[in-house]
């Protein structure tokens, strides 16, 4: 993590881009949905999701979440749970981009 992105707390904060396969974007938010439930359960907070137009090239869901800690977020992402849904995830998502960010 850079230091723009630190926190002397050691919390954690995202913004998660997502890519849908062609014709799997309702796919790709049911995934999501299913997924971003667990992220309470590890101390997390969704603290925004957005859709965009559908437009070339754009992503077709934007994310923002915060994790108390860069262990939480570790936790969250090696959920069994989560796991057991990579193949799931792999149909249904074409690119993700995850930026570690501070919110302002």
């Amino acid at each position: 993590m850079t230091d723009a992105a630190a926190h002397a707390d050691g919390q954690v904060e995202l913004c998660v881009l997502l890519w849908a396969h062609a014709g799997h974007d309702a796919e790709l938010v049911a995934y999501e949905d299913r997924v971003l439930a667990l992220v309470p359960g590890h101390g997390g907070k969704v603290l925004q999701r957005a859709r965009s137009t559908g437009e070339p090239g754009h992503p077709l869901e934007v994310q923002f979440y915060s994790f108390p800690s860069e262990a939480a977020l570790q936790a969250y992402l090696a959920d069994d749970r989560r796991v057991a849904l990579a193949a799931e995830r792999d149909r249904v998502v074409a690119k993700t981009e995850l930026i570690r960010v501070s919110f302002i």
